[in-house]
C-alpha cells in the first residue's frame, strides 16, 4: 500500500477516492463510507451519467442511494456527449457544494480519463467543429467502424492506445483535436493542467484477484441479460436509433448486435463477458499509473477493506483536525 496523499495547506477537507475494475465492488465500498463519514457519493463513470440506461450500466440501485447521497448519475440525455472537461467542471461544482456542507466527498467509478480531468485538469484544447464531428460521425455507424480507431491510431498511436475502438465520442474528440491543433493529443494532455485544488486526496484502489474478478464479471452480465437488457436496449434502439451514444458500450453493443440478427442470444452474451473482462484488465493498467493510491488486495464488499479503509479515512480525518486546530 502506498502512502495517503498530504498537501502544505492544512485547511484543506479530505477528498476520497475509490477506483478500480468493473465488478471490484466501488459501490459497497463508497456505500460504507459514505454511512460512518456523512459522505456523499459522486459518479466517476461516463455511461452511468446517461438517463435511461440503467440494467447494463450497474448503478446503484433505488436502495442504495437511499443510504447516501449521489451525484452526477441519471444527468445527461441519451442523445448528448459528454467530453472528460464537461465531466471535470461539473463533478468540481458537485466537489465544492459538498465541501460547503462539510461532507465528505466521494468520487467513485473506472472511466480513468474522467478522473484523471477531474483529479489533475486536462489541456485547453480547440474548440469543437461540429461539421467535422458530424462526418466522422457518419463514419462511425458504417460497416466496419473500426475505422475512428484506425485513423487515431494514424494520427496518434499513444493515444490509440488508450482509447477504446468502440467509444466513438472520445475517439471523434481525439481526432478533432490532433487535426485542429497539429498536434498529438497525447502530447497535449501533458501541457496545460489545471489540477484539483481546495482538497487533501486520499485514493483507495481495489485490486481483486483476476480469476475472482473474472467470475464475477460473467456473473454480472449474465444477470444483466436475464434481468432484462435486450429488452431495455430494445427500447432504447427505437426511440433514439444510432443517436444514443452510450448503445456502443458495454453490454449494450452485443445487446443490439443479438437484437439486430448478427449474433445469437449465447454468442452475445459470450461476447459481452469478454468486452467486460478485456475492459477490466485496461482499468487496472490505466489505474496502476495514479500516484500515491492505497492499494487494497480484494474486493469492496469485503468487511477487512472497508474496515482498513475506514480506519485511513479516520486517521486522515484527525489529522486534518489536528492541523486545524
Amino acid at each position: 500500500m502506498g502512502p495517503e496523499h498530504e498537501t502544505s495547506a492544512a485547511s484543506e477537507p479530505l477528498l476520497v477516492v475509490i477506483l478500480g475494475p468493473t465488478a471490484s465492488g466501488k459501490t459497497a465500498l463508497s456505500l460504507t463510507l459514505a454511512e460512518e463519514f456523512s459522505g456523499e457519493i459522486v459518479n466517476c463513470d461516463s455511461v452511468a451519467m446517461y438517463r435511461e440506461f440503467d440494467i447494463g450500466t450497474a448503478k446503484p440501485s433505488l436502495a442504495e442511494r437511499a443510504r447516501a447521497p449521489h451525484h452526477l448519475f441519471d444527468c445527461v440525455e441519451p442523445t448528448q456527449d459528454v467530453t472528460a472537461g464537461e465531466y471535470a467542471r461539473q463533478a468540481r461544482q458537485v466537489l465544492a457544494e459538498i465541501g460547503s456542507r462539510h461532507h465528505l466527498p466521494i468520487v467513485v467509478g473506472g472511466t480513468g480519463l474522467y478522473l484523471r480531468a477531474l483529479l489533475e485538469g486536462l489541456f485547453p484544447g480547440p474548440q469543437r467543429s461540429e461539421e467535422l464531428r458530424e462526418r466522422l460521425r457518419k463514419r462511425a455507424t458504417s460497416p466496419g467502424s473500426g475505422y475512428l480507431h484506425n485513423l487515431l491510431k494514424r494520427l496518434d498511436r499513444a493515444a490509440a492506445e488508450r482509447v477504446h475502438p468502440n467509444d466513438a465520442p472520445k475517439l471523434i474528440r481525439a481526432i478533432e483535436v490532433c487535426l485542429a491543433s497539429r498536434q498529438k493529443i497525447s502530447e497535449l494532455w501533458e501541457q496545460g493542467r489545471d489540477p484539483l485544488r481546495g482538497f487533501r486526496i486520499l485514493r483507495f484502489g481495489l485490486d481483486p484477484e483476476r480469476a475472482v474478478l473474472y467470475e464475477r464479471i460473467n456473473e454480472r452480465a449474465q444477470r444483466m441479460f436475464e434481468g432484462g437488457l435486450t429488452d431495455e436496449t430494445k427500447k432504447l434502439m427505437e426511440r433514439y436509433g444510432a443517436r444514443a451514444r452510450p448503445l456502443a458500450s458495454l453490454g449494450y453493443k452485443q445487446a443490439a448486435q443479438y437484437l439486430r440478427g448478427e449474433l445469437s442470444r449465447d454468442q452475445a452474451l459470450q461476447a459481452a463477458q469478454q468486452a467486460h473482462r478485456n475492459y477490466a484488465k485496461r482499468q487496472m493498467t490505466w489505474f496502476r499509473k495514479e500516484p500515491e493510491v492505497v492499494w487494497f488486495k480484494g474486493f469492496g464488499n469485503e468487511e477487512q477493506i472497508q474496515r482498513e479503509a475506514a480506519a485511513k479515512v479516520r486517521t486522515s480525518l484527525s489529522r486534518i483536525g489536528s492541523e486545524r486546530g
